[in-house]
Order: structure tokens, then sequence, then C-alpha cells
């Protein structure tokens, strides 16, 4: 008897503003959602995980993909909202406007990427064990899935058991159950990479995990 997807509850998903995402992002929002402080620490920490060869996957890419600089011979493919932040972003080397929300299908080619990252914008989904599904199709074997938060968000955007949750913690467990119902990953890697422990900067949490098989 084969095993039936895992499926979370849709109330899970629902948001404030469920409205089209392509016109809540049709205007360009050429700003950073954490402080420099944070990141820093973002680049620093992309920079120790990342190999200096990489092709990456910038999945809700913007203006800015707080990649190291310099940023080596990493190849970055951006995959955004907005044509315009795209183009603003001077690290990515393809741009891809697609709304994940409305197609989780990724117009990409399968085991093609070195690592996937999301920085500060996994609370926005919608369809999450569609969308680990298929970065994972995207990876090579053993290439990582990096996904970055911190506690800034769009609320009315932020879907509902996101908002729900109390602290980082269940937030970072969260994510990891996404990893879990996507299948095709080793066990969740839970990090505390917060720049300051006296809240004078903006959190910051990751959790990643390998492609396996």
């Amino acid at each position: 008897m084969n095993a039936q997807p895992f499926s979370f509850p849709p109330d899970f998903f629902r948001r404030d503003d469920d409205g089209p995402d392509a016109f809540f992002y049709d205007e360009p929002r050429l700003v950073v959602h954490i402080d420099e402080r944070a990141v820093e620490t973002v680049r620093s920490y992309l920079d120790d995980v990342l190999p200096t060869d990489a092709t990456v996957l910038d999945l809700m890419s913007s203006w800015r993909s707080h990649l190291p600089m310099p940023p080596g011979n990493r190849h970055v493919v951006g995959l955004g909202m907005n044509a315009t932040e795209l183009a603003e972003n001077p690290q990515l080397h393809e741009r891809i406007v697609h709304d994940l929300n409305a197609e989780p299908a990724l117009p990409l080619e399968s085991r093609r990427f070195d690592a996937a990252i999301i920085t500060v914008s996994v609370q926005y989904i919608t369809r999450p064990v569609e969308l680990f599904a298929e970065v994972r199709r995207t990876l090579k074997e053993g290439a990582t899935f990096h996904v970055i938060f911190s506690d800034r968000m769009f609320a009315t955007k932020a879907v509902a058991i996101w908002k729900s949750l109390p602290d980082h913690q269940r937030r970072g467990e969260l994510i990891g159950t996404y990893f879990g119902a996507s299948q095709g990953w080793d066990q969740p890697m839970f990090l505390d990479r917060s720049p300051t422990s006296d809240g004078s900067s903006d959190p910051l949490y990751v959790v990643r995990a390998a492609r396996v098989g």
C-alpha cells in the first residue's frame, strides 16, 4: 500500500491578504528587511557554507541577495516576484520572475544546483511542501537548502501558522516539518545566528538540510 502524501490543514496557510501576490509585489521595494548587522551575519554565514564555485539558487530573491562580497566564482540564479528588483541585484547572473505561491513547480532543470537559499521570506509560502520537494529536485545529491529567517514580516502576507507560533524555536520546528513532509532530506539542523543576544540587532536563524538520494 502506497503511503499517502503528508498535508497540512488548509487553514494553516491562509493570509489576511489573500489577494494575488503579483498585485502586492507589483511595485518595487528597494529596501532591506533586516538591519545591517543581521545582513552582515547572513553574508558571513553563506560565505562559510557555500562552496566558492557553487551554482546557487536564490529563491524569493529581490534587489539584494546578502551573499558574500566578493562572491568568488559562485553563479547565482535569482527567482523572485519583481523584475525591477531582480534587475537591480548585482549578484545575480540569471533572473527569473516567477510566483511560487501560484505555481510552486520551478522552471529549472533537475540536479543543477549546489545550494539553495531563502532569506527572510519563508513566512510567505502558502504551498511549502510542494515547493520544498521542487527545490530538492533542482539540487544535486548532497547539496544543501538553507532557510534563513528573522522576526520581520509583512503581517498581511504571512501565513496563519507562522504568525500563530510563539517563538523562533517553534518556527524552526515548522520549517523542519516542511523538510520532513517533502521527503528526501537528511535531518534538518537548526542554527541560531543572531548577531547579538541583547535585542540590539534583528535576530537571525537558519534551518538547513541536504538532499539525500
